[in-house]
């Protein structure tokens, strides 16, 4: 009798200790902002695709959860500019209940809402954004940074080309945070590797014409020609490089940052040969292409860029930190992220860094020829596995405030 008593009482203690850490749900509901360009030249690398994400991290929690959270996600546009992402944010923060904001591209906006969820003491999870100083000299105890980098796609893009030969480099450099940020972080890597930086030029986001950008690095006689731009600008760049018959004259592209859609959108006549730095690619194994099914079903056919594959990782593991933790205060929830390993079907078993790094293996790939694809986006054949210890930068070479 005694024993069924206990078994009774811890029964009830149970049921009472995730009704208290349900009760520690602000507004007993776990809200989730995507917040990314949803119209733009990087649309199409997360825009709608990232709520699909999200959507489906969230189909997947539920799955596994024991107490069943009530769970919102909603998303708006930031139209690429800082003022408009910080001010959404702080909108959702103070009086819509948001408790986490997802996604993010474009590094200035990234960097304004990293400031505002510091602030606010709000948990952010970048996906969209590069900038390597979001885990660097600006780190803050609520951000965590998830799929790359431009320190990541430095070391690998970057020194891969100089390793092929590519010993000097013209920079066409999308003038704001990312850009700046990833020439900064090539040009280390190729000054370290013995190369030389001859050049370059700040092109103002969203370029149409690229004609006198291109015909600057068609003069400085560069074997390399760096992209250090994303999304619209890149395809742009590429497709008007190739009419101005620049690596038919003997230049090669280095396109730094690349997306499956960059790649979709050029198609593989015009893309074929670049090489590619990646955390993540659909085809890898059966459990990236499994989710990709269910993704592209939701995404009206679209495959899934490693931004898409960002979000649904860190919104997972996110919500897995908020059950265990029994709280969406931002820094508990970025806290027990940290503290939990990470695994997900698309990056597999990893962690988050101190500095709010995530860390995992990376991909150097290379597109294939359009003689080679035997299907809807099959792009990509793997060249390299960088290990993940080597795939980012050493804790101790970033300037984090929070690393000891």
């Amino acid at each position: 009798m005694k024993r069924k008593l206990l078994t009774s009482l811890l029964g009830a203690a149970g049921l009472l200790s995730a009704s208290m850490a349900g009760a520690q749900v602000s507004g007993n509901v776990i809200k989730i902002g995507v917040l990314n360009d949803q119209s733009g030249l990087y649309a199409d690398l997360g825009g709608p695709g990232s709520v699909v994400a999200a959507k489906l991290a969230v189909e997947d929690f539920l799955k596994t959860s024991k107490t069943k959270p009530k769970i919102e996600v909603i998303s708006a546009d930031h139209q690429n500019k800082p003022d408009v992402g910080s001010s959404v944010a702080r909108k959702w923060y103070d009086s819509e209940g948001v408790d986490v904001i997802v996604d993010v591209p474009t590094s200035s906006v990234a960097l304004a809402v990293n400031e505002v969820a510091r602030e606010k003491g709000k948990a952010f999870l970048d996906s969209g954004a590069a900038s390597s100083d979001l885990t660097g000299k600006a780190c803050s105890p609520t951000t965590v940074h998830w799929p790359y980098d431009t320190w990541m796609l430095a070391n690998g893009t970057g020194s891969a080309v100089v390793k092929s030969g590519g010993d000097t480099w013209y920079f066409l450099t999308a003038d704001y945070a990312f850009g700046h940020a990833l020439e900064r972080d090539t040009s280390e890597v190729v000054k370290a590797a013995g190369g030389k930086i001859v050049g370059g030029v700040k092109v103002p986001l969203n370029t149409q014409d690229f004609s006198s950008f291109l015909l600057q690095a068609q003069a400085s006689k560069a074997k390399i020609v760096g992209l250090a731009n994303a999304g619209g600008d890149t395809i742009n760049s590429i497709k008007q490089a190739s009419e101005f018959g620049i690596v038919a004259s003997g230049q090669k592209l280095a396109g730094l940052l690349v997306f499956l859609s960059d790649v979709h959108g050029l198609g593989l006549q015009r893309a074929q040969g670049l090489q590619i730095t990646t955390p993540f690619y659909w085809d890898l194994n059966d459990g990236t292409r499994a989710w990709t099914k269910r993704f592209a079903a939701a995404n009206s056919g679209k495959y899934p860029t490693m931004v898409h594959a960002g979000v649904y990782a860190e919104t997972l593991h996110y919500l897995k930190a908020v059950e265990a933790a029994g709280s969406d205060d931002g820094l508990k929830a970025v806290s027990k992220m940290k503290e939990l390993p990470t695994d997900d079907p698309l990056f597999g078993k990893g962690q988050v860094r101190v500095d709010g790094r995530k860390v995992h293996p990376v991909y150097l790939v290379e597109v294939k020829k359009p003689s080679e694809s035997k299907g809807p986006y099959d792009y990509y054949k793997v060249l390299q596995t960088i290990p993940a210890d080597k795939a980012f930068r050493p804790l101790k070479d970033g300037g984090c405030p929070l690393v000891k």
